[in-house]
C-alpha cells in the first residue's frame, strides 16, 4: 500500500451565543483534520487540535512531501521520519499535533488493512471504553446541578467540571453537583491552571471533602514543582497532560512525580503512537492514563481505542458543551450507555465522517482565521479576555 494524497483542511464553526469560562467569552470551535488517501483505495483519517494555520503548512509544504509514496501502515517508522524532519522547529506545540493528525490516520489504514479495529490490534479484549461528559462551565451552582443530572441521564456515570472562579462558588458549585449526582456518580475537577500553591491545597482538600474522583491542572504545564508538593500532601489524585507533547514530555511528567494521571491526547501530543508510548511509560510507573479530548469525534474515538486496550487505561474525555465536531462530525454519532462508550468492531478507528457536515464547516482559507475566541485559542486582541486571577485568602 502506497500513499497518493493527502488532505489537510480546517473545520470551523460559531456559536450564536457560545459560553462563558476561565478563558472569557467562547464563540466558535476549530479543529483540523487530514484525509490520507492510498492507491489501494484505503483512505484513513486524523485531526490536530492545534493553531490550524500552523498545523495547515507543516502538513502540506513539509509532511506530504515526504510520505507521498511511503507504505501507511509502517506507521512507528514513518512517525519518525516525520518527527526528524520537524525537530528542529517541532519537539512540541503545533508541529507535533499535526504530525499526529498523520499518524491516526495511518493506525487508521493499518486497522483497515488488517481488518481489525485499532483497539484489537493493541490486544484489547472490549469493543468499549470507559468515558465522562465534560462539562460544567462557570454558571450558578443551580444550574450546574440540572446539568450535572442530565449527564448522568445521557449515560454517563463520570462527569468534569470547571472550577478556580472564586473560593466561595468552587465549593458551592462542588457541593450542587455533589448533591444533585449523589455518591454513586464520579466527579472530576478541572482548575484550568489558575491556582497558586496555597490555593490549589486548600481547593484539594475541600475536593477530598466531596469525595472527587481528580484534581487536574491546578498549575500551568511549566510549574512541575508545584505539582510534585501538592501531591506529596493531599489525598485526592493530580492530573495533567493535555498540555504536553510526545513521550519525552509524559517522561518527564512521570519521573519527576508531577501526577498520579496522565492525560494524552492523540490530536494533541503526537498521534496514537505517541499516546499510546506515554500509556506504556505510566503504566511501568504504576500510574493511570486517562486521555484529554477537546476538540472532535476523531480525537475521541483515537484515544477510547488506547485507553480500551491498555490495562492503566482510565477513561477517555467526551465534550458535552455543544460542540458539534463531536456531535456532527461522524454518520454514526458517539453512543455512552451505562458510562462505557461504544467502539464497534469495525476495521481501523471504526467511523466515517459525514461529509456533508465537512463541507458545510470546512473554512475556505486556513491562514485566515476569522477573530474569535475559540475555547482554547483566540484570533484578535478583543476575544483574548481570560478571567481575572484566582483570590487568594
Amino acid at each position: 500500500m502506497k500513499i497518493t494524497a493527502i488532505d489537510s483542511f480546517c473545520l470551523r464553526f460559531e456559536y450564536q451565543e457560545g459560553f462563558t469560562y476561565a478563558g472569557g467569552r467562547c464563540t466558535g470551535r476549530l479543529t483540523n483534520l487530514v484525509r490520507v488517501h492510498t492507491d489501494e483505495g484505503l483512505m484513513g483519517i486524523g485531526s490536530a487540535y492545534s493553531h490550524p494555520s500552523i498545523v495547515h503548512l507543516v502538513i502540506k509544504q513539509q509532511l506530504e512531501p515526504l510520505l507521498i509514496g511511503k507504505d501507511p501502515t509502517q506507521v512507528e517508522e514513518l512517525w519518525g521520519e516525520m518527527y526528524g524532519l520537524t525537530r528542529w522547529y517541532g519537539r512540541k506545540g503545533a508541529a507535533m499535533s499535526a504530525l499526529g493528525a498523520l499518524d491516526t490516520a495511518f493506525w487508521d489504514l493499518r486497522g483497515q488493512a488488517a481488518d481489525q479495529p485499532i483497539w484489537k490490534l493493541l490486544g484489547g479484549e472490549q469493543d468499549t471504553c470507559p468515558a465522562y461528559g465534560s462539562a460544567l462551565l462557570w454558571k450558578e451552582p443551580s444550574d450546574l446541578a440540572k446539568e450535572a443530572s442530565a449527564l448522568v441521564t445521557r449515560g454517563f456515570l463520570r462527569v468534569k467540571m470547571r472550577l478556580a472562579r472564586d473560593p466561595d462558588w468552587d465549593r458551592a458549585a462542588v457541593q450542587a453537583v455533589r448533591d444533585a449526582v449523589g455518591q454513586e456518580v464520579d466527579i472530576m475537577v478541572d482548575g484550568s491552571m489558575r491556582y497558586n500553591a496555597d490555593t490549589a491545597f486548600s481547593t484539594a482538600r475541600m475536593l477530598e471533602e466531596h469525595n472527587c474522583f481528580w484534581f487536574e491542572e491546578p498549575f500551568a504545564p511549566e510549574n512541575l514543582t508545584d505539582f510534585v508538593e501538592l501531591r506529596q500532601n493531599i489525598g485526592i489524585p493530580l492530573a495533567a497532560g493535555e498540555n504536553e507533547f510526545g513521550e519525552q514530555g509524559f517522561r518527564e511528567l512521570i519521573t519527576t512525580g508531577a501526577v498520579d494521571i496522565i492525560q494524552p491526547d492523540a490530536c494533541r501530543c503526537g498521534g496514537i503512537t505517541e499516546v499510546l508510548r506515554s500509556a506504556v511509560l505510566a503504566k511501568e510507573a504504576d500510574l493511570k492514563m486517562a486521555t484529554h479530548s477537546w476538540s472532535d469525534a476523531i480525537a475521541i474515538t483515537a484515544n477510547a481505542h488506547i485507553v480500551s486496550a491498555m490495562s492503566n487505561g482510565l477513561t477517555v474525555e467526551i465534550d458535552q458543551t455543544g460542540n458539534p465536531f463531536v456531535e456532527s462530525l461522524l454518520t454514526d454519532p458517539l453512543v455512552i450507555k451505562n458510562g462505557q462508550l461504544s467502539l464497534t468492531n469495525k476495521p481501523g478507528l471504526g467511523i466515517q465522517l459525514d461529509e456533508d457536515f465537512v463541507s458545510n464547516n470546512t473554512l475556505t482559507d486556513p491562514f485566515n482565521i476569522p477573530d474569535g475566541a475559540y475555547s482554547d485559542m483566540a484570533f484578535g486582541t478583543q476575544h483574548w479576555n481570560p478571567a481575572p486571577p484566582f483570590p487568594s485568602r
